[in-house]
């Protein structure tokens, strides 16, 4: 259990640790910690799971859809592979136990954080502002996991709100929220190797956005599909109840948060129902 949840006072740094993780590798810049740990794997080398490339800075990182993601020194730029075995059919719901073992990282590390969310796929939100967010790629049997924490400072995205911890008040050190995500990741994902989907999908849920919200989707071949969330299906994708009440499952698509719910928007049904 992880066991450095804390009050501390904003604008205190929690101190970086004096004994270095063995499990966790920083290199001062690299162009990408996913692409690293993707070559490592197309070349023969075995996932390591439970360690972690971790970066001072990336010279080409990148978040969903190709998009630039830049990290400052003092932000969180980490990789670390996941090994499916052969009756591992769901590599997808990775992102949202990432999500998870996030959100639980910083919550210990920072008790007082307000409004703290996932949103579906690979975002983690403070009132709506992304803090953090994840990478799934694909080598062979393995799965590389990417993620992105803005500790220090937020970059500076086109169309989108970012914010940092430093900047609301709770500066946390790299390397301790390092440590933290690898133990919490370790629960998580053995929990997942074990069975433990369903599980941890109730804790997803549990620290998303309250159903009903009002999302918008941008499909490709259809542009924007808006509905109240209505949960996830039993593979992780989202479930959105549309303005006819039918409940439609989006498996890919950028989300954003549109308000809080249908029957708000549109004096209709209730969205959070069934």
């Amino acid at each position: 259990m992880l066991q450095r949840r804390c009050s501390i006072s904003p604008d205190v740094l929690i101190p970086e640790p004096l004994i270095p993780n063995p499990l966790i590798k920083v290199v001062a810049e690299i162009a990408s910690t996913n692409s690293a740990l993707l070559t490592r794997l197309s070349e023969g080398e075995a996932a390591q799971e439970g360690t972690w490339l971790v970066a001072d800075r990336q010279s080409a990182g990148r978040g969903r859809a190709g998009r630039i993601w830049t990290g400052g020194l003092g932000n969180f730029m980490g990789s670390t592979a996941v090994a499916m075995r052969s009756d591992e059919t769901l590599p997808q719901t990775l992102a949202l136990v990432a999500g998870v073992a996030v959100h639980r990282a910083l919550l210990a590390l920072v008790p007082g954080l307000a409004d703290l969310q996932l949103k579906w796929p690979n975002d983690l939100l403070v009132e709506g502002a992304k803090l953090g967010g994840i990478l799934l790629e694909r080598q062979g049997p393995s799965v590389v996991v990417g993620i992105g924490v803005n500790l220090a400072e937020a970059p500076a995205v086109p169309g989108r709100a970012t914010v940092s911890l430093a900047g609301l008040g709770h500066p946390v050190g790299r390397d301790v929220f390092a440590d933290a995500l690898a133990e919490v990741w370790a629960e998580a994902l053995a929990r997942w190797h074990g069975g433990g989907w369903p599980a941890l999908r109730e804790d997803w849920l549990a620290r998303a956005h309250p159903k009903g919200t009002l999302l918008s989707v941008n499909l490709a071949e259809e542009g924007p599909v808006i509905g109240g969330f209505a949960g996830l299906d039993a593979q992780g994708a989202v479930l959105l109840r549309l303005a006819d009440g039918a409940v439609r499952a989006i498996h890919a698509g950028d989300v954003e948060l549109v308000g809080q719910s249908l029957s708000r928007a549109e004096g209709g049904y209730d969205a959070s129902r069934g």
